[in-house]
């Protein structure tokens, strides 16, 4: 198959050896991230775009988790050829279903003070913490899995 051919090959696109977990993962960090940045800095200046910045970023960044679990798996399964879970692997699979969980949390929280009209909760900030801390490991432990991290 010729270069431009093989560009919109189906398999080309879904196997390539880049792996697409590799480039969608980025999303939903900066976006999580993004919107924590921005309901501190609503926080500190009461200034409601900022807020209404910070829901949209972790509604997109909870999105965004879905695509990046499957093609997580598919990474596994394609890439790794479905080797047994075991270390590091093991790991970085069970910290992205625990990190995935508390993006989704985050934005639930976010999501329910909106519907009560609400002011999210002052320890809301301890979760949200808690949550890029998980996600940083969980990506320092894919960095790892990938070979950039010396893997």
């Amino acid at each position: 198959m010729t270069g431009v051919g093989k560009a919109f090959d189906p398999e080309t696109i879904l196997l390539a050896k880049h792996a697409q977990h590799v480039v969608l993962v980025h999303f939903p960090i900066a976006l999580f991230i993004t919107g924590v940045a921005f309901d501190w800095s609503s926080r500190l200046t009461r200034r409601r775009a900022l807020g209404e910045a910070a829901y949209y970023n972790l509604l997109i960044a909870a999105i965004s988790t879905l695509p990046v679990l499957v093609t997580g798996l598919l990474a596994w399964r394609f890439q790794l050829e479905g080797q047994k879970l075991k270390g590091i692997l093991l790991i970085h699979l069970v910290m992205a279903g625990i990190s995935s969980l508390l993006i989704w949390s985050v934005w639930w929280l976010h999501f329910q003070a909106r519907q009560r009209n609400a002011a999210t909760s002052g320890s809301l900030w301890m979760l949200e913490s808690v949550a890029v801390t998980t996600i940083g490991f969980t990506a320092h432990l894919g960095g790892f899995l990938s070979g950039i991290n010396g893997g």
